[in-house]
């Protein structure tokens, strides 16, 4: 519980809003894929952390990097050692807005876009997010699919490797929301 009202803090709530203001999420399901031409690469977690203030719009995330499961142990030890340093660099955080009109206080299914900024790896990069946003009895579900450049991140693929490591990887996340409790 603690994490929860520590990143809803850092999207910029008011202690004068309902908690009704405030949706979170504490399993959003993430995957990335990267398809190469030695071997496609594929890795889930669903540790990480969400939020949303419907009234303001913004929305944030954060994931353990080490969370991350790959289907080979190898694999995981690389990206973790070697390609994403999660000793230096332990969390991927996205903080931005939800575009459009959205209406997300009534039931529906709502094409948006998010902005903001996505730091992997101790970069930031602005993102614009495409998505869908279904809201159906309190139940408030975020689908968003997007790619990002590994080098926009300055996360070094070794030559040795790079046939077996993409340069864009797909990222999948699907998250369900609650109303935050205030207490």
């Amino acid at each position: 519980m603690k994490r929860i009202f520590i990143f809803i803090a850092l999207i910029g709530l008011s202690a004068s809003l309902s908690a009704q203001d405030v949706l979170s999420c504490r399993s959003v399901s993430l995957r990335f894929f990267s398809s190469a031409p030695l071997e496609d690469i594929e890795a889930k977690t669903t540790q990480g952390v969400s939020a949303i203030n419907t009234a303001t719009r913004a929305i944030y995330f954060k994931v353990p990097i080490t969370s991350f499961r790959f289907k080979k142990k190898l694999m995981q030890e690389h990206f973790n050692e070697n390609y994403l340093e999660s000793d230096k660099y332990p969390y991927a955080e996205f903080k931005g807005n939800i575009l459009g009109d959205a209406d997300l206080t009534k039931d529906g299914t709502y094409t948006v876009e998010t902005e903001g900024v996505l730091q992997i790896h101790g970069v930031s990069k602005t993102y614009r997010v495409p998505g869908t946003i279904t809201v159906a009895g309190g139940k408030t579900t975020v689908d968003a699919k997007f790619n990002v450049r590994v080098a926009d991140h300055k996360i070094k693929i070794p030559s040795l490797v790079v046939k077996n490591i993409a340069e864009v990887v797909e990222v999948t996340m699907t998250a369900e929301y609650q109303p935050a409790v205030k207490k």
